[in-house]
């Protein structure tokens, strides 16, 4: 049974000695009732999150949360052009531990929806530069994970063993696999400070200067060192912004060059469809076997002819037009490594049909990131929300809404000024934030 706000505000007041709650409400979470979620107001004008388990599968991720954020020092999150929660205490709630963190404002994008040119795009792209420009040391020394190119190419030399061995994963899919593993020139990447599989709804926005701005990053349970690109796989969900996500990420990363980066992150995000596999042959559940057996060949077909990697002999734009033909895919959830459990059946199914929007998971299957939308259960504070939003009928508006500037129309032969198209889609992208913050506060 769900633990209510009020249980679960008295607890922060056992995590915060000495300070008051005067006011709780529930936080909904796109985490598929992995935890029991709320906000709550102290009395000297903050709000916080508390967090507990709903189940203890649960218990060892949020116990990684928590380590996580202790490693962010003052001095690491000073490196950061964004914040991450701070974790402010921890408590017992029942036989569980539930954490409490700062409440971060701010909205969401769902990924199918980002729109391209500059704005949110451009800033997770440099967001993510800057997270996978931390010291590696940060995380070694909190006692993090970390793996190293061979480590990480091994554990999916690894999976797609396992999954060959089910008897279930197409053959095609399997060899095409089995290629990308064997290219040698695929695991030339350095190590990095990562998330370990972030996704568009670990990002919060802020309009700031005029455009769309990633103010706060959530998610932080993966924190490891690892392949850049377990944060770059949600990018096959965003079809739109994709390109400038990855060229804006390029333009800030002071890193050495990563030519694969792209394609070891879609990699990832078609393995996470014999993980779902291996999920249901590991806990007997039949029903998971068959759906993945379902979603793997509807990926088959998706993929077939259409090449993991770009063929080496073929120029720069070539290989990028490659992107143009791949099928449109919904994030892997949550966690890239590959020992993980942590797959929603929906997202997966979205991957492989291309449709925009998000699913609610099966309550027993974790879901992806943290869609806070918090509902005062007794203060008059107006509903707090960070969920996704669909601007998919914004970000090319065929005219003005009232208090909107239509971005100028041009006629198909026309000829495309860059900067002006840039210009009209950073306009579209805030007018649509912009109404939506006015309708949230109203």
């Amino acid at each position: 049974m769900a633990r209510s706000p009020l249980t679960l505000a008295a607890s922060v007041t056992s995590a915060l000695p000495g300070i008051a709650v005067v006011g709780a409400g529930l936080l909904t979470e796109a985490a598929a009732g992995r935890y029991d979620s709320a906000v709550a107001d102290l009395e000297d004008g903050r709000r916080v999150v508390v967090r507990a388990p709903a189940d203890p599968a649960a218990a060892p991720e949020l116990a990684a949360e928590a380590r996580a954020l202790r490693a962010l020092t003052p001095g690491v999150r000073g490196l950061l052009p964004f914040r991450a929660p701070e974790l402010l205490g921890e408590a017992g709630v029942g036989e569980a531990r539930a954490i409490v963190v700062d409440f971060l404002p701010g909205y969401r994008v769902d990924a199918a929806h980002l729109p391209a040119g500059r704005g949110a795009a451009t800033s997770i792209g440099e967001a993510l530069a800057a997270l996978h420009a931390l010291p590696v040391s940060i995380a070694r020394a909190e006692g993090l994970p970390a793996r190293t190119a061979a480590q990480v190419r091994h554990d999916v030399e690894r999976l797609i063993d396992r999954a060959q061995a089910t008897r279930r994963a197409p053959a095609d899919l399997i060899a095409r696999w089995r290629t990308a593993a064997q290219t040698d020139r695929l695991w030339r990447f350095e190590s990095a400070v990562v998330l370990g599989g972030a996704g568009a709804a670990s990002f919060l926005f802020e309009d700031v200067g005029g455009a769309p701005t990633v103010t706060g990053l959530l998610d932080w349970h993966g924190l490891s060192v690892g392949d850049p690109a377990t944060d770059l796989q949600w990018l096959s969900s965003a079809p739109a912004a994709a390109a400038d996500v990855l060229e804006s990420y390029t333009a800030h990363s002071h890193r050495a060059p990563d030519a694969l980066v792209h394609e070891r992150s879609r990699l990832y995000a078609e393995l996470e469809f014999a993980n779902w596999l291996l999920h249901g042959v590991d806990t007997g559940r039949d029903d998971i076997v068959d759906d993945a057996v379902h979603l793997l060949e509807s990926l088959a077909a998706g993929v077939r002819g259409v090449p993991l990697l770009p063929d080496p002999s073929r120029g720069v734009d070539d290989a990028l037009a490659l992107l143009d033909r791949t099928p449109d895919a919904s994030p892997a959830v949550v966690d890239t490594s590959m020992q993980t459990d942590a797959y929603d059946p929906d997202l997966l199914a979205q991957w492989v049909r291309g449709e925009p929007g998000d699913a609610d998971a099966p309550a027993d299957e974790p879901g992806t990131a943290d869609a806070a939308d918090a509902a005062p259960l007794f203060t008059d504070e107006p509903e707090a929300s960070t969920a996704p939003i669909d601007i998919s009928d914004l970000t090319a508006p065929t005219q003005a809404t009232a208090g909107d500037q239509a971005p100028e129309r041009r006629e198909p032969d026309s000829p495309v000024d860059a900067d002006a198209e840039a210009d009209a889609a950073e306009r579209a992208s805030r007018a649509a934030f912009q109404r939506w913050t006015s309708s949230a506060s109203e």
